[in-house]
């Protein structure tokens, strides 16, 4: 499914809280967590993060690049579970929806490697996220956006969902 130009500036809008750059750091992002919080990370620089804090997130999904640019990939130590798929930019495939499922029935932590690009995947991770999770995605140069699932943002991100072509 791509993603059509109407929606473009639609998704600029953080789906959940906006925590500015400078205000990114273990204590603001643990005010959101709970011991049993689900956390699931959307982005290289984003799960980096999270990992270099000492949290680790239960499902990440990356594609070693930021920016668009290929980046040194993230160390894989303490993965138990590995996965991957493919997603071109400016979509969502029906193998990466699949893959994301496969990753929330896994045993954690899990990471998916996606061969393309991973944005758009916050999209299918609010929608079939368990209950008690929380995604944490970058907003680029403004900061990192936290998104506690709950029954409106998984309907918001499944209207997105929807209207992709």
């Amino acid at each position: 499914m791509r993603l059509p130009e109407s929606l473009r500036e639609q998704l600029k809008t953080p789906l959940g809280i906006l925590l500015p750059n400078k205000e990114v750091n273990k204590n603001n992002i643990q005010k959101h967590l709970s011991e049993k919080t689900f956390l699931i990370t959307v982005g290289d620089a984003t799960t980096e993060n999270m990992i270099n804090l000492g949290i680790t997130p239960s499902l990440q999904i990356v594609d070693s690049q930021e920016k668009r640019k290929e980046r040194k990939s993230i160390s894989i130590k303490g993965i138990i579970t590995a996965l991957s798929c493919k997603n071109p930019a400016g979509q969502i495939t029906k193998e990466s929806i699949t893959t994301i499922k496969n990753g929330f029935e896994s045993k954690p932590p899990v990471r998916i490697s996606v061969d393309g690009e991973e944005d758009l995947l916050v999209i299918p991770a609010c929608i079939f996220a368990p209950v008690n999770s929380v995604v944490m995605y970058g907003q680029p140069n403004e900061g990192l956006v936290i998104v506690k699932i709950d029954t409106e943002i998984r309907n918001k991100a499944q209207k997105i969902l929807d209207s992709m072509i």
